[in-house]
């Protein structure tokens, strides 16, 4: 069901106007606006990344490794999803992926900033797409799984973003998320992608719980390059700053990237025999919503 903000009257049609109070949401470039002002008041990030982004995606070790990993847990773990949202969809390239495991599924995809659903509409142009404050989702009981990549750390409020997307949740559905992990990896890359916390387990999973939510399955990964990660790190707190907003790992050379491609690979295979890893860069949970 779709809601009105508004007036706070659920309904049931194709059209986002009200049919109780006549209320539209606003246009931004084209998509339904249910929180432009957000998109205006952007905390400092520069949407211009998001062109950036879209030029490397497919390229680059960990949004490929990422994206293969998501494909088959949204597989294993959600079927017969019918409805899907992805908050923070960006410029579509995890969003294409979901079309492909989902052919026949109705993809909803939202982000703040309308350059990148721009990018996501050339990917995935039979998905309906909106702008989006994940705080206040206009939906309730509609979507068999969300999708949340990558997106819980950069909003303030994320208890509050995860009570939204339980309502938005029908009965039986539930959600996936990944986050960046461990606080002490915290470095000058998180402060240019505006993160807000890298998580502890116990945090998000704490979080979850008090959300609703029941955890069906948690497991840390970019698990064996932890290493390199705790390097790199630690070589840039002594490097001088630099006013590029792209992380250092979205610019590697070609040879590294092809290593570090083949070590997620053989992560990704441990992970779909079953193993789990305690410690790694970033955390994979999927909740459920219980019928």
């Amino acid at each position: 069901m779709k809601l009105c903000h508004a007036c706070y009257q659920l309904f049931d049609r194709a059209e986002w106007v009200c049919p109780a109070c006549g209320h539209a949401p606003a246009q931004r470039d084209g998509f339904p606006a249910f929180a432009p002002e957000l998109a205006a008041q952007n905390d400092g990030f520069d949407p211009e990344l998001f062109r950036r982004y879209a030029q490397v995606e497919a390229g680059n070790f960990w949004f490929t490794a990422r994206n293969a990993l998501l494909k088959r847990e949204m597989r294993r773990r959600f079927p017969r999803a019918g409805k899907i949202l992805e908050i923070g969809c960006g410029t579509g390239f995890v969003l294409a992926g979901i079309r492909e495991i989902f052919p026949q599924a109705q993809l909803s995809g939202s982000d703040i900033f309308t350059e990148g659903l721009g990018f996501a509409a050339q990917r995935v142009p039979s998905a309906q797409l909106l702008q989006m404050d994940a705080t206040a989702i206009p939906f309730r009981h509609e979507f068999d799984l969300i999708g949340a990549f990558d997106v819980l750390e950069h909003i303030e409020d994320d208890k509050l973003a995860l009570s939204q997307m339980f309502d938005a949740i029908k009965p039986g559905g539930g959600i996936i998320l990944t986050v960046p992990q461990h606080p002490s990896l915290w470095s000058r890359m998180d402060e240019y992608a505006h993160h807000k916390r890298r998580y502890t387990r116990l945090e998000l999973l704490g979080k979850m719980h008090a959300a609703g939510f029941g955890v069906s399955y948690a497991t840390s990964f970019v698990s064996l390059l932890l290493p390199a990660m705790w390097a790199s790190r630690a070589m840039q707190r002594n490097a001088p700053a630099v006013a590029d907003g792209m992380d250092d790992g979205l610019k590697i050379n070609s040879l590294l990237n092809a290593l570090f491609s083949g070590v997620m690979a053989l992560e990704r295979a441990l992970l779909g025999i079953g193993l789990t890893f305690p410690v790694g860069g970033s955390l994979l949970v999927v909740g459920i919503k219980r019928a």
